[in-house]
């Protein structure tokens, strides 16, 4: 699928975005984090591609272990509507649910081996 212009929200509505992304691959993440988030992503997108049109004063951030990739919630809602990958600072995924007029569960899907990336001792 080629990249087109998407609208999506987290679920309360505080935060609303555009990207510009492919739905296709979409992929899930073995990660601890994304395993108990359970969300299905896009392929990777840059930067440019993902503007907030509102509620960036409602987005929180989480990272962990390595602390590259930058996870974004709602502080509101709690949904993760997209989130910054540990590929480095250009590189961003969109949660696939937040989208609209997207099925997620019409998607067939790949899985990122996140568990197997490396891990900081101490963390």
């Amino acid at each position: 699928m080629n990249a087109e212009l998407l609208n999506g929200s987290c679920h309360c509505g505080a935060i609303k975005f555009e990207v510009r992304t492919a739905v296709t691959p979409a992929i899930r993440c073995n990660c601890s984090l994304c395993r108990r988030k359970g969300i299905l992503m896009s392929p990777p997108f840059v930067e440019g591609n993902l503007k907030i049109l509102r509620g960036e004063d409602s987005l929180a951030m989480y990272q962990f272990n390595t602390r590259v990739a930058k996870h974004y919630f709602c502080k509101h809602c709690g949904v993760h509507p997209f989130l910054q990958t540990p590929m480095g600072t250009d590189f961003w995924r969109v949660n696939i649910g937040c989208l609209e007029g997207i099925g997620p569960f019409t998607l067939e899907t790949g899985l990122v081996d996140g568990a197997s990336l490396p891990v900081m001792e101490g963390v």
